[in-house]
């Protein structure tokens, strides 16, 4: 290929290809390089010094590469968006703009890393031995439940933030939605019922953000109903997710049984909610369809029935979309150092974006726009702040 000349390609003209033609990103020099005084500052020799100083105090890496500031997106592409099992070459587009919102909307630079493995022991010592070339770990797009042993495990082994988006993004996002939902309609966190579907990494993440919120009474299910200890079939993810749930209130069955009197269904499952069950939730229910492209509860059917609606689409209002969350978590995470992102970093995260609303507070609007300037430094100083309270900034 001609330098400065694209070759046309096999879907050259579908404007989706054409903005995907050499990949959404590269690397740009910080520094300008014209000439040999500049060369023997950035490389050899004067590069040598500062490689000397690090090596006498490994700290200095955070004053002296982009360590800091860059994040790894890892995948084994297992469960691309709603493609599933797609592999890691078809991942990596997906990938690439997961690494230009980072920088977009939190500053973050980010690189894209797409194993050939679904081994779990492999995939934990790649990341461990790539660690040492970057400041955060952000898991994506690796199917339930390997990814919470994954995730478990690397927090463990590393002392920088690990973040599987599929799971606390999500859960961030859902959660400052639903709290100025419960404000719309004049329901409180301790009282109120809640239906999660769909018990992979989001709905695990859902429903455990929901309890550190405050929930009591939450029923999360999977395609054989809801998780209670009644069953003798669960992983041990979702034996203790029971316990935490519906065991509390006993509740089990199916999601008939369940969504007869809710006030609030998420839904993260890609499922269909028949008519006649949506219409059994408590007056002015809230209803979160996830699924994208075609959510669990249609927003035209959800609307009889709902006062509150969501989705995670971008053409309905009220978008769950995790880019509201996951730039500005590492941002501020990153900020202060942290070692680790806590709970009540993601609480605090979900409070931030929660509050942005404010008096605009409406139905079809209980969640800022990710274009909303506001959000990224909300959430970064919000982050920043919990992780000090919690003991694991470093600076």
């Amino acid at each position: 290929m001609e330098q400065g000349r694209v070759t046309p390609h096999p879907h050259a003209g579908d404007p989706v290809f054409d903005l995907h033609v050499g990949g959404k990103m590269e690397t740009v020099s910080t520094v300008a390089l014209t000439g040999p005084d500049e060369l023997s500052l950035a490389y050899t020799p004067g590069v040598a010094r500062v490689c000397e100083a690090i090596a006498a105090d490994p700290s200095m890496t955070q004053h002296y590469t982009w360590v800091p500031n860059t994040v790894a997106i890892v995948t084994d592409g297992t469960a691309v968006l709603g493609l599933g099992d797609i592999g890691p070459a078809a991942a990596m587009p997906v990938m690439e703009g997961k690494a230009v919102l980072f920088k977009q909307f939190g500053g973050v630079d980010a690189v894209p890393l797409c194993l050939d493995t679904t081994d779990v022991e492999e995939i934990i010592e790649t990341v461990v031995r790539l660690a040492p070339s970057f400041g955060g770990i952000n898991l994506e797009d690796i199917s339930a439940p390997r990814c919470f042993e994954i995730e478990a495990r690397l927090k463990e082994r590393l002392d920088i933030p690990v973040f599987h988006d599929d799971q606390h993004g999500t859960a961030v996002v859902a959660l400052a939605a639903l709290t100025n939902a419960l404000r719309l309609t004049g329901r409180d966190a301790a009282t109120v019922r809640v239906v999660v579907q769909g018990a992979g990494a989001a709905g695990v993440a859902v429903a455990r953000i929901l309890l550190e919120a405050g929930v009591r009474d939450i029923a999360v299910l999977d395609r054989q109903g809801v998780l209670s200890s009644t069953r003798s079939d669960l992983t041990p993810v979702k034996a203790a997710l029971a316990r935490d749930t519906a065991d509390v209130v006993g509740r089990s069955g199916s999601l008939a049984d369940v969504m007869a009197g809710a006030d609030v269904y998420i839904g993260v499952s890609g499922g269909q909610v028949p008519e006649e069950i949506v219409a059994s939730m408590a007056p002015e229910a809230i209803i979160f369809g996830l699924a994208n492209p075609t959510p669990e509860v249609h927003p035209d059917l959800a609307h009889k029935y709902a006062r509150v609606v969501a989705t995670g689409r971008s053409d309905y209002p009220n978008q769950i979309n995790n880019v509201l969350a996951f730039p500005g978590i590492f941002r501020g995470a990153f900020d202060v150092h942290a070692t680790a992102i806590t709970e009540g970093m993601k609480v605090a995260a979900a409070t931030a974006l929660a509050e942005l609303v404010g008096d605009d507070l409406r139905e079809d609007l209980v969640i800022p726009s990710p274009f909303d300037p506001r959000v990224p430094g909300a959430v970064r100083e919000a982050v920043a702040a919990a992780a000090r309270a919690d003991g694991v900034a470093r600076r």
